[in-house]
């Protein structure tokens, strides 16, 4: 449906029909005490000034509570805001929704005016959503060129690879016991205390595409489970495996290969979209 209204956004909402929208982009005033227009000749534009904080929170809050009620489930609600403004969205969003993330957006290049401050560059997004996981498609870019030129440095008969973490790092500890197992390769016994970043089912799928970049010459304690008590594929406990300690340069990696790769993927910092100027021929 491809439907513009204008009006009172209060009212035109009630016109919509509950969790009926995937996705709502909410761009109000950013509360930056200012008068907007489009020019000084042309008067057309807002009012952005508000007497106190909370007649502001009072604006936009109900507007908020409505726009959720519309949304379908895994539906999401970005709230587009000013970094120097984007405290009290903020609050609001993390009141209302399960999900809130931001997602800094990088609109314009350095500015040349600024004399008494920094210059300002970034406008904020809250990505929200009332499930803990909203319906997403992964996008990617292009990936960087240095990366893409100094990544790719091993190569199998398959073609050129990257090493991907198929081990949590230590600041990212699992808990899950069907993630903390070993697995024996050519008579080395894996046994990372942080747990796999995927079962063990998969894991051997990999191994068996060739997928796995084993060290050739692994550092750590060679198999040394106890015969009759579990068998390497048998899930551990983390006092179990405690007992079997593998270096960082031991870790086994997944190759990532170069061209198979779908680029980078999309993060949280945006700095490849620049905004449109004002009175450009793009702007509507």
């Amino acid at each position: 449906m491809n439907l513009i209204k204008q009006g009172d956004g209060l009212t035109l909402l009630d016109e919509v029909e509950d969790q009926s929208i995937q996705t709502i982009y909410f761009d109000p005033p950013f509360n930056t005490q200012k008068v907007w227009t489009l020019s000084p000749d042309d008067e057309t534009g807002f009012s952005d000034i508000w007497e106190s904080n909370q007649t502001y929170i009072d604006f936009i809050e109900p507007l908020i509570k409505k726009c959720k009620k519309k949304l379908k489930k895994g539906g999401s609600f970005f709230f587009h805001i000013s970094a120097e403004e984007m405290l009290i969205p903020q609050m609001i969003c993390n009141k209302h929704f399960k999900r809130v993330q931001p997602i800094f957006w990088k609109r314009s290049r350095s500015k040349n005016n600024t004399k008494s401050k920094l210059g300002t560059s970034i406008d904020v997004i809250f990505w929200c959503s009332a499930d803990k996981k909203p319906k997403f498609n992964m996008v990617y870019q292009e990936l960087d060129s240095y990366y893409a030129e100094n990544s790719y440095k091993n190569k199998d008969e398959r073609g050129n690879y990257a090493l991907g973490h198929i081990v949590y790092t230590p600041t990212q500890r699992t808990k899950k016991e069907d993630r903390l197992y070993t697995y024996t390769h050519d008579g080395f016994t894996y046994a990372p205390e942080t747990g796999w970043r995927t079962s063990k089912e998969k894991l051997a799928e990999l191994i068996s595409d060739n997928r796995i970049h084993f060290p050739k010459n692994p550092v750590g304690k060679r198999t040394v489970l106890p015969s009759g008590v579990y068998t390497s594929l048998t899930p551990l406990t983390s006092e179990q495996i405690k007992e079997l300690k593998v270096k960082a340069e031991s870790r086994p990696y997944k190759k990532i290969y170069k061209h198979e790769s779908k680029g980078k993927p999309c993060m949280d910092l945006w700095d490849d979209i620049h905004s449109i100027a004002m009175g450009s021929e793009k702007r509507t």
